[in-house]
């Protein structure tokens, strides 16, 4: 994150929202926008291009909650709403569609810097997993076309898997290239092949 954050707080009473902005600029510096009309307000997000959102709804309903994730990307940011009430399930919708944090007795100028830290932390945290995740599904993946390129040596050459695995090694250093992009080139085209 960035020295100074870009906020955005969604709030549509304008008393609260200058409360809010207050409250933020008295706690840190943030450079604050705010958004009192919920209208369009994924391009209003995107045009702001904040580090953090926060949105403040007294009693939001499941497509209101869906609409206001989508619009705030939750992937992209940490989100933070802050709602007046409990609403049944929808905080585990909330934090299923990426929230960062779901507030209920809505947003208390004292506990938004702690709440702030704590959306930050999180979606630093959800983030790095999900890198991890992906980097694990493609290291499968490679394995995966290695473990066939193998296979296709062993059977066409009649050798062991290591013999084929150093095949496979070898032409990859003789062409500059990564082994599983070897590999993949050769399922490829046996595949052409067949």
């Amino acid at each position: 994150m960035p020295d100074t954050l870009t906020i955005v707080v969604v709030e549509e009473d304008r008393e609260r929202a200058i409360a809010i902005v207050d409250a933020l600029k008295a706690s840190g510096s943030y450079d604050v926008h705010v958004i009192g009309n919920v209208s369009s307000l994924a391009r209003k997000i995107a045009a702001l291009v904040p580090d953090v959102v926060l949105i403040d709804i007294d009693n939001p309903t499941r497509d209101m909650l869906e609409e206001l994730t989508l619009a705030s990307g939750p992937l992209e940011r940490p989100v933070a709403m802050f709602v007046s009430g409990a609403a049944g399930d929808l905080a585990s919708t909330a934090i299923e569609a990426g929230l960062s944090a779901y507030v209920v007795d809505g947003m208390q100028p004292d506990r938004l810097k702690p709440v702030l830290d704590a959306a930050i932390a999180r979606f630093q945290i959800v983030r790095q997993m999900r890198r991890e995740l992906a980097e694990t599904k493609r290291a499968l993946e490679e394995r995966k076309v290695i473990d066939r390129a193998k296979g296709l040596l062993m059977k066409a050459r009649g050798i062991e898997e290591e013999e084929a695995y150093a095949l496979l090694r070898k032409a990859a250093m003789d062409q500059g290239r990564r082994v599983a992009d070897v590999a993949e080139a050769l399922v490829t085209a046996s595949g052409l092949l067949s």
